[in-house]
């Protein structure tokens, strides 16, 4: 029943401002797909890809992982931190597990919206990609598995300048190192292995050979799901720990 109630709160919080979040979804990676597929990509090819075809599945991946993880963690921390509306769940006799699920949930729906505005975008641009259920699912993964982190941020920071931390330490970097925008091909190995244990480089990898090549990588679907599990279980025992 927690679950939803929150998701429709959360729909109906959309809806009213559903032009604004779209705008602010889609503006970011369409600078990104103005720049570097059309500025570039006439000329560039990467991996026997045009560049333009190359870059669109890190940027789904990319856009979903910033939509989902603010999605949950701005309205968190402060419902947390400035309302104190946040401590009406932890007093009332809540499931935790439905309640994380729940704004866990909505949070991946609005990265999962995210991606395909930009889908729908790069159509427009020209770049049309193989799309299969394989590949949504990746992106919804994606969405989920960064949901339940920002989930987990806002249960843990004290201060609206912590979430800065999150995103500077773990969200910036991923952005720019996964290969997002380049091969990881050319990176020292040992910097290689290490951006290849981040979730977000397997969500790209998964959405690119699903685009370019028509290949499922279920390791990766594997390895995205896994990190959903554990950022979950750390956003339940969060919120535990707040009551």
């Amino acid at each position: 029943m927690e679950v939803f109630t929150i998701l429709w709160r959360e729909f109906a919080f959309f809806k009213k401002r559903a032009f604004k979040i779209t705008s602010s979804a889609v503006i970011t990676p369409l600078l990104y797909l103005l720049a570097f597929g059309w500025g570039l990509g006439a000329d560039v090819s990467i991996e026997g890809y045009s560049y333009l075809h190359y870059i669109i599945p890190g940027i789904i991946a990319m856009s979903t992982m910033h939509t989902s993880f603010n999605a949950v963690a701005i309205r968190i921390s402060v419902a947390r931190l400035h309302e104190k509306s946040f401590e009406y769940y932890l007093t009332a006799p809540v499931n935790m597990y439905l309640l994380t699920l729940g704004y866990v949930i909505a949070g991946a729906l609005r990265g999962f919206y995210a991606g395909c505005i930009i889908l729908i975008v790069s159509y427009l641009f020209g770049a049309y990609i193989n799309i299969t259920f394989s590949f949504l699912l990746i992106c919804f993964l994606n969405s989920l598995l960064f949901a339940a982190f920002g989930y987990f941020a806002a249960m843990v920071i004290n201060t609206h300048y912590d979430m800065n931390r999150f995103t500077s330490f773990v969200i910036t970097p991923m952005t720019f190192l996964c290969g997002t925008f380049f091969s990881l091909e050319k990176m020292p190995y040992i910097i290689k292995r290490i951006i290849e244990i981040l979730p977000l480089t397997h969500a790209i990898m998964g959405l690119r050979n699903i685009a370019l090549k028509g290949i499922t990588n279920y390791f990766s679907i594997f390895i995205l799901l896994t990190y959903f599990l554990i950022l979950y279980a750390l956003g339940v025992y969060a919120s535990y720990r707040e009551i």
